[in-house]
């Protein structure tokens, strides 16, 4: 905030469509029909005016909290009780229109994480971390040097930067200054100090981070997710594990069920069950 102080978020877009889901055998029969059936719907549903939409809500953690949470708030496998930390409505997320030129509006987007407004920074998340290296060193591979000045990917601000030069530079970007350097005698773009993120504590010793070390409990989680799963998806979950197990030496089918076994009795019968089908 503009005081300086940090406070870690998670992100939710929460659907107003509804879940629905297929077994694998209703599912068959569509693909068999119509291999792009879920790009139509949603395209069909813009063009009609039904328009796709999402409440965004956040989750919000104090640096207190974090550095007192029993579990690491920034392993992505784990979910932040929301008695604990309460959802946030923020605002609506709307799908209104659909691209005019697929390969321009589509296939030349570039979503990454590393684009960011001022007020938010980066977690130590560690996909996340990747992510925002890796997706637009990706991007200029796939797209091009320049990919951010192509219309879909150009911000609607005016950009002031040092990029110069490169294959495809249409020169979108303002050039006020020959200096292409920072800080120099020129009058070019300097960083300003008010949009840095506050100083982070990350402790005197960096070392190989060990998961199982730190967090060994890996039932705890799932657990809490299969008490919440209706009996028709329990159902399509023991039926979809116990396909992919087709062909598994019955001693790794075994060792699966033993983990099972230790997330919910009842999960490793209702496999067992399905596996004897």
């Amino acid at each position: 905030n503009d005081k300086g102080e940090r406070f870690w978020v998670k992100f939710h877009f929460k659907t107003r469509q509804g879940i629905k889901n297929l077994t694998n055998e209703e599912a068959a029969k569509i693909i068999a029909k119509d291999r792009e059936s879920h790009q139509r719907d949603l395209y069909e549903a813009i063009d009609k005016g039904d328009f796709p939409k999402w409440d965004f809500k956040i989750q919000i953690m104090t640096e207190a909290q974090a550095k007192a949470c029993p579990f690491n708030p920034f392993d992505l496998t784990k979910i932040w009780p929301h008695a604990d930390y309460p959802l946030i409505p923020v605002g609506v997320m709307t799908l209104n229109k659909n691209p005019e030129n697929y390969f321009n509006e589509v296939e030349q987007a570039a979503f990454s994480p590393s684009n960011i407004v001022p007020g938010i920074g980066y977690s130590p998340d560690r996909m996340l971390q990747a992510r925002t290296f890796s997706y637009p060193d990706a991007q200029r591979y796939r797209i091009g040097v320049h990919y951010q000045q192509l219309s879909v990917n150009k911000p609607i601000v005016e950009v002031n930067n040092y990029y110069v030069g490169g294959a495809m530079n249409n020169g979108s970007y303002k050039q006020e200054s020959h200096a292409f350097y920072e800080p120099n005698s020129f009058g070019g773009p300097v960083e300003s100090a008010k949009y840095a993120e506050p100083d982070l504590a990350i402790g005197d010793i960096a070392q190989r981070f060990s998961h199982r070390e730190y967090y060994a409990d890996y039932y705890t989680d799932p657990r809490a997710l299969y008490k919440i799963l209706p009996a028709d998806e329990k159902n399509r979950l023991y039926s979809n594990i116990a396909e992919s197990m087709e062909g598994v030496k019955d001693e790794i089918v075994q060792r699966a069920i033993s983990h099972f076994e230790q997330i919910d009795p009842e999960y490793a019968k209702g496999v067992k069950a399905a596996l004897a089908k």
